[in-house]
């Protein structure tokens, strides 16, 4: 029988959270010791850093320019593939639980029918964080009749989907139907009505002295109102996440079940621009990327180039699935069993949103290398000509901290990255587009090369 899917998906959760990335305050060990049984993609990044956008990205498998959906509130094109539709004709049952982010502006709340991508079952908003507070989870269902959920919303959004799971465990063998089960969850992303990160009572107390990552120590912004309650809503998922393994284990389910936990984007804190995200930053850009069960279990921590736009081909690979060409993300199910010997070295991040100019950036394991357009194009979905933002050594500055993007000593540097970016650009689409380097700076200390200096 075709594996269950079950997508655990938190929204604006940083990379530096996990335990796994040396967070030392334990706020997540159900997905730490889950990752480690299956396959941790150290080195995840979302492929743009806003919440429709990257959605859009996970349902179809293509990058945001491809999708239509280069900024919040737009639908998805009728003829992109979804994951949801594909499954569905394989026999699959679709189900979605939480924000969508993918219907139409005027839609908060509910979600037409025709706005669901192939999600047969539904309990939904398409912008929670607009009609819900977080002890009021208030949703939709396929009728689009309004549910009020008890309790906290993280914990009465997993009390659906432990209620989900036993509803299919508890029907007859013979008529039970693989299932594809995607959560969205809006925390830890702030409450947008009041620009807050509300932790279930008592829970941020426990965060306050909690010491902040670097880049918000150096960088200020909200971070020392906010820290403590979104460190407490990270606690009270994994909690969560902990509670749904629980009733996959009870019913029997784990064990044709696979698990994805990501996130849609991290969170800056307004530290590189006016609000939470939408820079090419680690803090923005790098996310939680885990799964685990059948095929994925043994994959170990993986340190190639993986994004959130691979996701929707693995999962069809994990169901035996043919990809559609249209896919422009690759299914990383081959690294589990080191069966590629040709992966991309670095991955691609759009970013941009309306009021922004558009911008692009170049992730590898050490550089991380972005441009951004004018002000001329702003709240346009690409632009012909970028100039030089960013250039990072990820290796001595994790938080990003030094920009090296103007210094004579890494010119050569730039040039390479210059043109894989372009190179990237285009096999997505983006042709024509140019570069326009930073007037070069003298280096501030001497350089030397030294064998296999790299």
């Amino acid at each position: 029988m075709q594996p269950n899917i079950l997508v655990f998906f938190t929204d604006q959760q940083r990379w530096d959270t996990l335990g796994l990335n040396g967070n030392p305050a334990g706020l997540t060990p159900n997905f730490d010791r889950f990752a480690r049984k299956g396959t941790f993609f150290k080195h995840g990044v979302t492929p743009q850093p806003v919440c429709g956008p990257a959605r859009s990205c996970l349902q179809t498998g293509q990058y945001a320019t491809t999708t239509g959906v280069w900024r919040n509130g737009f639908a998805l094109k009728p003829e992109s593939p979804k994951l949801a539709e594909i499954l569905g004709e394989a026999g699959y049952r679709t189900s979605y639980i939480g924000k969508w982010h993918l219907s139409h502006a005027k839609d908060d709340g509910p979600v037409p029918a025709e706005s669901r991508a192939g999600y047969q079952d539904w309990l939904g908003a398409n912008c929670v964080e607009m009609t819900s507070g977080p002890y009021s989870a208030r949703l939709w269902n396929e009728e689009n009749e309004e549910v009020q959920l008890p309790g906290y919303r993280v914990d009465a959004m997993a009390d659906a989907i432990v209620r989900y799971i036993g509803e299919r465990a508890s029907e007859p063998e013979a008529d039970r139907k693989p299932f594809l089960l995607f959560n969205s969850f809006l925390e830890p992303h702030h409450q947008n009505t009041d620009d807050s990160y509300p932790a279930p009572h008592g829970q941020a107390e426990l965060y306050r002295d909690l010491p902040l990552p670097p880049d918000l120590r150096a960088l200020g912004g909200s971070s020392s109102g906010h820290w403590a309650g979104y460190c407490g809503m990270i606690k009270r998922l994994d909690e969560a996440l902990g509670r749904v393994m629980d009733a996959l284990e009870s019913t029997g389910l784990d064990k044709n079940t696979i698990v994805a936990f990501i996130s849609d984007h991290g969170c800056h804190f307004k530290t590189r621009n006016a609000e939470y995200k939408r820079s090419p930053h680690e803090a923005s850009v790098r996310v939680p990327f885990a799964i685990w069960g059948p095929l994925w279990d043994g994959g170990g921590e993986r340190s190639e180039a993986a994004s959130l736009v691979d996701l929707m081909p693995s999962l069809l690979a994990s169901a035996g699935i043919e990809i559609p060409a249209e896919v422009q993300g690759r299914s990383l199910l081959p690294l589990t069993r080191n069966e590629t010997a040709h992966w991309p070295e670095e991955s691609l991040i759009q970013f941009g949103d309306i009021g922004m100019s558009p911008g692009r950036a170049l992730r590898t394991n050490r550089w991380k290398y972005a441009v951004k357009s004018s002000d001329e194009y702003t709240s346009q979905p690409t632009a012909p000509a970028y100039t030089e933002m960013c250039l990072y050594d990820l290796q001595t500055d994790p938080y990003e901290l030094l920009n090296l993007v103007a210094l004579e000593s890494h010119a050569e540097l730039r040039e390479q990255l210059k043109q894989r970016l372009l190179d990237r650009m285009a096999a997505v689409g983006e042709t024509g587009a140019e570069i326009l380097s930073q007037p070069p700076e003298p280096t501030p200390q001497r350089t030397v090369e030294y064998p296999n200096h790299r």
